[in-house]
């Protein structure tokens, strides 16, 4: 009942006008009567969205269960593929929808409310998995302005990456595997925003003062210790690479720095 309702106000709307088209059409078009349209709908905008109230709950008792081992940004971002999911199960719907939208600005307006609910659930997800009791990276302000910036800005990050992934496929008629490109889009954001801790790690990334070796530093990577401990008088080599760059390319760019004479 509830997509024969949406199919009939997506027709009216296409076919005569948003602004022209009541709940009673609706509900005439779909073959039941008015009260059973808000059985399953408070208005008519309503109709044609997918059923977002549901997915957040999914989405929060995603975040709720999520392993304090898993980084809290990829957290996130399986709770905002729910989403994707939801709108990827029936392409040819949403394409139409979106085609709809975009010439309704009142539809616009709610998709924007919509979205806005999933930042928040996101961001206030976030602030809580930062632990004061965990190191911080230089210059970070714990417990004041810091953190609610990295929160919102992380959830806005990974919300509008969503939603350019998701316009695109649909401007394509909805063709293509769109959670791959959501991925590919994920890594980038983690990436720019996140460092990558080591296996099993609850923090963003492994702060590390010069010399010291502790649980904080991977035992796969004595090259790094090495480099930490080998002179105290020596100057400081700081590299930053892509995680998918090739080895021998971040180790020829070390040894150039290195040769250079001038590794700062």
């Amino acid at each position: 009942m509830r997509q024969d309702l949406t199919a009939a106000a997506m027709e009216l709307f296409a076919t005569q006008g948003y602004e022209e088209t009541t709940v009673d059409q609706i509900a005439a078009a779909a073959g039941v009567a008015r009260r059973t349209f808000f059985r399953y709908f408070r208005s008519k905008e309503e109709a044609i969205f997918p059923d977002h109230d549901d997915t957040l709950v999914r989405v929060a008792d995603l975040l709720a269960s999520a392993d304090a081992e898993e980084h809290p940004l990829d957290v996130v971002c399986r709770g905002i593929k729910e989403v994707l999911r939801m709108y990827a199960s029936t392409p040819e719907m949403s394409v139409a929808r979106y085609q709809l939208i975009r010439q309704v600005p009142a539809l616009r307006e709610r998709e924007i409310a919509v979205v806005s609910r999933y930042e928040r659930l996101f961001t206030r997800y976030l602030l809580g998995r930062f632990d004061a009791a965990e190191q911080t990276p230089p210059g970070w302000q714990r417990g004041g302005d810091d953190d609610s910036m990295l929160a919102e800005v992380s959830a806005a990050a990974v919300v509008a990456a969503h939603n350019h992934v998701l316009r695109r496929w649909l401007r394509a008629g909805g063709h293509g595997d769109v959670e791959a490109q959501l991925d590919h889009s994920f890594g980038v954001i983690r990436g720019t925003f996140w460092p990558t801790p080591p296996s099993g790690a609850r923090r963003r990334g492994t702060t590390l003062a010069p010399g010291a070796i502790g649980d904080g530093v991977p035992r796969e990577e004595p090259a790094a210790v090495s480099a930490l401990s080998a002179s105290p008088s020596g100057e400081v080599l700081i590299t930053v690479a892509r995680t998918d760059a090739p080895l021998e390319l971040v180790v020829d760019s070390i040894r150039a720095a290195l040769a250079s004479g001038n590794p700062v």
